[in-house]
């Protein structure tokens, strides 16, 4: 049996918008593929080596999506006293005041660009936030080394 991939509900649609997306991107490499081959008379072309190349990692992509969506649990009722999977987390470094909002997720969404940075429950700090309660203070690797930090809220 498959297993499954836990998802909020607002990364399950985002990865459904990113394989609308790969989907035209395969639509149009498919065109310009068969554009290139019937203008080409050589095979060796390698103007036509680099379009096989780009339709095959869309595919690949387009797969890699459909895989993840098709065995997507959307997570429900996120939120309470403890961290958990979809849950949304300020934190606070005590000594500089300084905060940080994490959403605590699947690896199929980890995304650090995204505010709050999602982060997955399989990384090192993903892995200690689970099960903290507002008030903890723990410990957490980052990249600027290990930092300590308070968890201020937690929210769904």
């Amino acid at each position: 049996m498959a297993r499954e991939v836990k998802l909020t509900k607002a990364g399950y649609e985002r990865l459904m918008q990113q394989l609308l997306q790969e989907r035209e991107r395969l639509q149009e490499a498919t065109r310009i593929l068969q554009e290139l081959m019937e203008s080409s008379d050589d095979y060796d072309d390698s103007g036509l080596e680099a379009a096989k190349q780009e339709k095959a990692r869309i595919e690949a992509r387009i797969d890699s999506l459909e895989d993840i969506l098709s065995r997507a649990v959307i997570l429900e009722g996120v939120g309470g006293e403890t961290i958990g999977l979809g849950s949304v987390v300020v934190l606070e470094d005590p000594l500089s005041g300084e905060r940080l909002e994490v959403q605590v997720v699947s690896p199929a969404e980890a995304n650090v660009l995204e505010t709050p940075m999602k982060i997955s429950d399989a990384s090192p700090m993903g892995r200690a936030l689970l099960g903290h309660r507002v008030g903890d203070v723990l410990t957490l690797e980052t990249p600027k080394g290990k930092r300590e930090f308070r968890v201020v809220d937690i929210r769904a």
